[in-house]
């Protein structure tokens, strides 16, 4: 089966049908059948297929639908006429799920209707236009058509519908949806899924609430002080609640009183406010700097609580470390006496060997004062032979090399001697049987003489 997916080409289109057996997500082949598609997507978006039946179903074989009269005998085509087949070597009724268009058996004749596969139709190929597939679990749901009672004409009993068509994917969007006769401009937006939802503007009913007279007169309160501060910049203070910013205003408003009676003309004005005004800001700003710094000698310097539980994370943080490199360390110093022991055992030094031989030889020793038996002594010059070959062998390097070319030296005299040998004993053999030859020769020649 999966083979059979993988040779299908990708799709480019998307449509969801809701309808009576539940939803239905069938992509599209617009490439492969731009005609077929295009009918199909703004048929969708025109709404012509809501409220539509399908109308036969044979089970095993098909369920069709997409005709407005619910008999089969209607439909039309965006193009105003039956637009011509495509077919694609690559889209075949192989499977259930396609969907393709239905037509009256007769070639280049499609219209509005269509219908799902619920098998493997091969029959129908080069018969009728595939131009989509049915995705997903929503195959399950196509599926439940086929369990519709039908009567002897394939009809339906109880016809499932197609209550709307969604256009999820559209690869044409140069198509623009007509209006159909017998439908208002608000209903094909309607169905193009362009509707807009009215927006009313919330109206509170305090007359609904237990406390609602209470609650209008402050909503009144809350209205009239928004008018009057709708213009005006509201400050920090008015914002926030912070304890460090000062309640004292930082100019006194009885200095500005004064200043603002004091002149009289334009330039008196003027003057009042570039001189003075700038005069007593600078002279509050210094008293300020000045208290602000005699408060910060005064005050103890008390460490803060942040960097403190910074140096004991960074604390912990390095008591971590060290573990973990200590850890580290001592398994690195494991790992190097198990190497060292490791050369120790595949080289061995000639002191180990020594002591070695001398323990075999004591072993032996000890053997040979407690043998006094036969099977003691034939192990015992078993071992004593086993001992002094070994110690012949020579350590690996140069002189067991020469030993090994040695052995192979008198290995090859040994197999040539015994190749001569062989040739003698046949030549022997040989020379024998023409003796025997010659005898047997004879004797039938001294017989014949006789007679």
């Amino acid at each position: 089966m999966s083979n059979i997916y993988i040779q299908e080409p990708p799709t480019s289109g998307k449509v969801l049908l809701e309808t009576t057996v539940g939803d239905i997500d069938i992509e599209l082949w617009a490439k492969e059948t731009p005609k077929a598609c295009r009918n199909f997507i703004q048929l969708c978006l025109e709404g012509y297929y809501n409220g539509t039946i399908f109308h036969r179903v044979i089970k095993g074989f098909i369920a069709q639908g997409g005709d407005p009269t619910g008999d089969g005998t209607g439909g039309e085509s965006i193009y105003g006429k039956p637009f011509q087949d495509e077919f694609h070597s690559r889209l075949r009724f192989a499977r259930r799920g396609l969907v393709a268009m239905a037509n009256g058996g007769v070639p280049h004749d499609n219209g509005s209707q269509f219908f799902f596969t619920l098998a493997a139709c091969p029959h129908l190929q080069g018969k009728h236009t595939i131009f989509g597939k049915v995705m997903g679990e929503t195959l399950f749901n196509m599926l439940k058509l086929e369990d519709a009672l039908v009567d002897r004409d394939d009809k339906p009993l109880y016809p499932h519908k197609i209550l709307k068509a969604v256009v999820l994917s559209n690869p044409f969007p140069d198509i623009v949806p007509r209006v159909l006769p017998g439908t208002t401009k608000k209903d094909g937006e309607e169905r193009e899924g362009f509707k807009k939802k009215k927006s009313r503007a919330g109206v509170k009913d305090f007359k609904l609430l237990s406390f609602g007279e209470e609650a209008e007169e402050d909503e009144e309160e809350v209205a009239e002080a928004n008018k009057l501060f709708a213009n005006k910049g509201k400050s920090t203070h008015d914002l926030l609640s912070d304890p460090k910013l000062s309640s004292e205003p930082a100019v006194d408003e009885a200095s500005l009183v004064g200043w603002k009676d004091e002149g009289s003309g334009e330039e008196d004005q003027e003057y009042d406010r570039f001189g003075k005004k700038d005069g007593l800001k600078l002279e509050q700003v210094r008293n300020r700097l000045i208290e602000a710094k005699k408060k910060k000698e005064d005050a103890p310097i008390a460490p803060e609580a942040n960097d403190s539980d910074e140096e004991e994370e960074y604390t912990l943080g390095q008591d971590r470390k060290k573990e973990s490199s200590k850890r580290a360390e001592e398994i690195r110093e494991e790992i190097r006496k198990l190497k060292k022991e490791m050369k120790r055992d595949r080289n061995p030094t000639k002191e180990e060997e020594q002591e070695k031989d001398e323990s075999t030889s004591e072993r032996v020793k000890d053997m040979s004062s407690s043998a006094d038996n036969e099977l003691m002594k034939s192990y015992k010059d078993e071992l004593e032979k086993f001992t002094e070959s070994h110690k012949k062998i020579p350590p690996k390097g140069e002189k067991r090399e020469a030993q090994t070319m040695a052995m192979l030296k008198n290995f090859h005299k040994r197999l040539k001697q015994a190749k001569d040998k062989a040739m003698e004993d046949e030549e022997a053999g040989v020379k024998t049987e023409e003796l025997n030859a010659e005898e047997v020769e004879e004797d039938l020649d001294g017989r014949a003489g006789d007679n």
